[in-house]
């Protein structure tokens, strides 16, 4: 009896369109801030997740929540702008 395996595997190891392509990398690095500010928030709400939040975590999770939407911001009118148009 013979097994039957695939060797599709071996053959697509190491094909180009496994590894992101330069515009991908730069479109994470545009992304970035608002990816670390999504972080931050998410951080701040997972301190909160097994106590009562105090006054100072509530300030903690606003902020943040500003951070992002100022990220948010930003990266739309930089794209925006590089598109040649307004947001």
């Amino acid at each position: 009896m013979k097994n039957i395996v695939t060797v599709q595997d071996a053959v697509t190891a190491f094909a180009d369109f496994m590894e992101p392509t330069a515009a991908e990398l730069d479109a994470i690095e545009q992304e970035l801030p608002l990816i670390l500010a999504e972080v931050d928030l998410l951080d701040a709400q997972i301190i909160t997740l097994d106590r009562t939040p105090t006054e100072l975590d509530t300030r903690r999770i606003r902020r943040a929540r500003h951070r992002v939407l100022a990220a948010r911001r930003d990266l739309v009118n930089r794209t925006a702008d590089a598109a040649g148009g307004a947001a």
